[in-house]
């Protein structure tokens, strides 16, 4: 494992371990890229994500864990942003901070949480393609905003395994054009093989289509715990180059490098 920029503190409120103990995991896996992009703080759902008052107290420890291993892997501080249509609802004191990257993530439609179980009797007598459609529309509007260095997990909305009658590609293709226009990177999420979808974010048809359009790529496992750290990354990596991928990007003060893998 060479990169892994989105992982989660308890800070949170629904992850465990330590960034110490999380980074230590990586490094024992032979990572050199680390990252910890925690639910950043905004007035909406407070009980999954930071506080205001916790961005200072989370950067210092991403900041103590980076010192500790000085040398051996880099950790980069990052977040992990909520988008949603009204600004509102971004905190500047994350968004102007100086941190390596943000990756901005649909976790909404119209204020619905459809990735929290808790919700997840709202699909009933929905329309799955439309919902899929609503979905990448806010994709595509989270590339174009300007605001994010990398785009989360960008095909969530499969995660209970509603699965559209739509081709996805012909649902997916206008956001992952976006996607290319705004020259945003997207993270390959392997958490998604830990889910009821159990595949990669994204699948191979929209991983197909990034390739076809040579969207920059990141690789995340998404740890919210210590056993997490790295899980089916080897599995992630090996879809990378089976769509032609041979470099990935990792984000030091906002700053695209990219890196062999």
């Amino acid at each position: 494992m060479l990169i892994d920029l989105h992982n989660h503190t308890p800070l949170c409120n629904h992850a465990t371990g330590t960034p110490l103990a999380l980074a230590s995991r990586a490094y024992e896996l032979g990572c050199k890229y680390y990252g910890f992009a925690d639910h950043a703080f905004m007035p909406f759902e407070p009980e999954y994500r930071m506080s205001e008052v916790q961005i200072e107290f989370y950067e210092d420890l991403v900041k103590e864990t980076a010192e500790h291993f000085r040398g051996k892997m880099e950790i980069l501080l990052g977040y992990e942003v909520d988008f949603m249509d009204d600004e509102k609802y971004f905190s500047p004191r994350v968004m102007n901070s100086k941190c390596d990257f943000l990756i901005g993530s649909v976790h909404f439609l119209d204020f619905w949480g459809f990735d929290n179980p808790a919700f997840i009797g709202s699909y009933e007598g929905k329309d799955i393609d439309e919902l899929y459609g609503q979905y990448f529309e806010a994709i595509a509007r989270s590339a174009r905003c300007g605001c994010f260095d990398i785009l989360g997990h960008i095909d969530l909305i499969k995660v209970f395994n509603y699965r559209p009658k739509k081709e996805i590609k012909i649902l997916a293709q206008p956001a992952i054009k976006a996607i290319k226009e705004a020259g945003v990177c997207v993270e390959l999420n392997s958490a998604g093989w830990r889910k009821p979808c159990a595949e990669l974010y994204p699948s191979d048809e929209i991983l197909e289509l990034l390739a076809d359009f040579d969207a920059p790529i990141t690789f995340s496992s998404d740890a919210h715990s210590v056993e997490q750290v790295g899980a089916n990354m080897d599995k992630t990596i090996a879809k990378a180059r089976q769509f032609g991928y041979s470099k990935a990007c990792v984000f030091k003060k906002r700053s695209r490098e990219f890196i062999s893998f």
